[in-house]
């Protein structure tokens, strides 16, 4: 999962950055409005974390028209600004969920778990798919009732391909899921993985799209 994380708080960033990338997600963080707004427009993201009180463009502001865009994108505002009317202000602009600062990250956590599954259209915490059993929770995946070790990349790819199954995710948007902005990848990465993948569960779990990405095909 993809988050861009809104905060104009270094230290606060920093600890957010880092514990959410422990966590497995790829997280780019900004710390200007302007500059998250451009992000949001023109690039793919799985979930926004937005402070409000932003250099440059108040996060309102960017929330508002995020909407204006269309864009569904799931957004958790994180602030200081505990007034009722300011949460009911933020939820009105389209706010997803609302956090006070300070938090514990623990909640945090589980918030952004709460609105990835409701994104993705599931009540459940568990994903199961032709013997695939994930708890994004808990990140332990078992294959047929045995556990299976993967690593970080390897949990965030299968999570994406079966959240949910039956669409063709290209491959620009898998490399940017796994690797943001600040890491770099070799061009044969992303089908490294992919190999991996197939080699834990079963060959033909992944169908490769030629020319276009990867597909989980839905189970009937």
């Amino acid at each position: 999962m993809r988050l861009l994380l809104i905060e104009d708080d270094v230290a606060l960033g920093e600890g957010i950055h880092q514990a959410l990338g422990r966590e497995g997600y790829t997280v780019d963080w900004l710390q200007d409005g302007s500059s998250a707004l451009h992000a949001l427009l023109s690039e793919t993201f799985d979930l926004a974390v937005l402070d409000l009180g932003l250099p440059r463009m108040d996060g309102l502001q960017v929330l508002r028209r995020l909407r204006d865009s269309g864009s569904n994108l799931p957004v958790l505002i994180l602030t200081a600004r505990d007034a009722t009317e300011e949460r009911i202000a933020g939820l009105d602009a389209g706010a997803d969920d609302y956090l006070i600062k300070p938090f514990d990250l623990a909640e945090l956590k589980a918030r952004l778990r709460a609105l990835l599954r409701r994104s993705a259209g599931r009540a459940q915490m568990l994903i199961e798919h032709a013997g695939i059993r994930l708890n994004p929770g808990t990140q332990q995946v078992s294959y047929q009732g045995e556990p299976v070790a993967l690593t970080p990349k390897e949990y965030q790819l299968l999570h994406e391909l079966l959240s949910p199954p039956g669409r063709v995710i290209t491959r620009d948007h898998l490399m940017q899921l796994l690797y943001g902005w600040n890491e770099e990848a070799e061009s044969n990465t992303l089908e490294v993985h992919i190999h991996h993948l197939r080699k834990k569960f079963s060959s033909d779990l992944i169908r490769t799209i030629r020319g276009v990405g990867y597909l989980v095909e839905e189970r009937r």
